[in-house]
């Protein structure tokens, strides 16, 4: 069952992410950051819907698709299987989800399963389609001036004091009512989004930092770890490739690479180690 879901996924995944709101991840969302401005009168404000893959509605889902399908010009590029092939063999695979609890096979009858290739896929193309008659009905007192969306978070910039109003809207917008929305708006000029902190400034720009939760305790693959070389190089790799692509300014990011040599340092990292990556980006 996973290889033809990862067949269909395959499929499927160019359909994917091709508009103005999607992001792909912390470094796209950078990037689109960079000429970000915020008004006096605006907020930021996260949207975050709640468990989508399990409450995405599987028909609506699928009608969504194959309309996506069907206005796709390379799509026999792709596949010699017709839409309704394509239709027919997904429609099959989301409604066949099992699992066993307490010695007992259960069926899922909704939602799309969590694991499975082509899940994301489905929920993201529903929630394409659900953002954009979200924007384009919205009130215009509430009509966000800006809206990033990773899978199921939502960044947004909307008036003060509509946040309410907006949510009120997009918890109407899905036909099935299955697709609710929580919301977290900026506290005291920054709000995290994705594993960044979006924070303002007096002139109305805004920078970007590393975020991380009050729970995060800086524990890494240690040093001493039996596990190759590489993978503890990739370590700090990461770790100094996020801070060199997400922060906005050169002091922030200064501040950043001490806190993941000191961070480093307590997983047994030697100085070579770091310096040997450094030197290699």
């Amino acid at each position: 069952m996973f290889f033809r879901s990862r067949a269909l996924a395959d499929i499927l995944q160019p359909l994917v992410g091709n508009t103005v709101h999607h992001v792909k991840n912390s470094k796209h969302l950078a990037e689109e950051m960079e000429t970000c401005t915020i008004g006096e009168d605006e907020i930021f404000n996260s949207h975050d819907v709640v468990s989508l893959f399990t409450n995405t509605p599987i028909d609506y889902a699928l009608d969504i698709i194959k309309e996506r399908l069907v206005g796709d010009s390379k799509l026999k590029s792709r596949t010699l299987l017709s839409v309704d092939d394509i239709i027919e063999l997904l429609k099959f695979i989301v409604n066949t989800t099992y699992f066993v609890f307490r010695e007992q096979i259960y069926q899922q009858l909704f939602g799309t399963a969590m694991g499975s290739p082509v899940s994301p896929i489905v929920a993201n193309l529903f929630m394409e389609h659900l953002e954009q008659q979200a924007i384009v009905t919205a009130p215009l007192n509430c009509k966000p001036s800006l809206w990033k969306r990773y899978v199921d978070d939502i960044l947004e910039k909307i008036k003060k004091g509509e946040v309410d109003n907006l949510t009120e809207h997009i918890n109407k917008v899905d036909p099935t009512g299955s697709i609710k929305f929580t919301y977290e708006p900026e506290v005291e000029g920054q709000i995290p989004f994705l594993d960044t902190l979006i924070v303002r400034r007096d002139d109305g720009s805004v920078k970007l930092l590393v975020y991380r939760k009050k729970t995060h305790t800086d524990q890494y693959l240690n040093f001493a770890s039996h596990h190759p070389l590489h993978h503890k190089l990739g370590v700090i790799r990461t770790l100094l490739d996020r801070s060199k692509n997400i922060i906005t300014l050169e002091e922030d990011r200064i501040k950043e690479e001490e806190h993941i040599k000191m961070a480093l340092s307590r997983c047994g990292y030697p100085d070579w180690s770091i310096k040997k990556v450094q030197e290699e980006m």
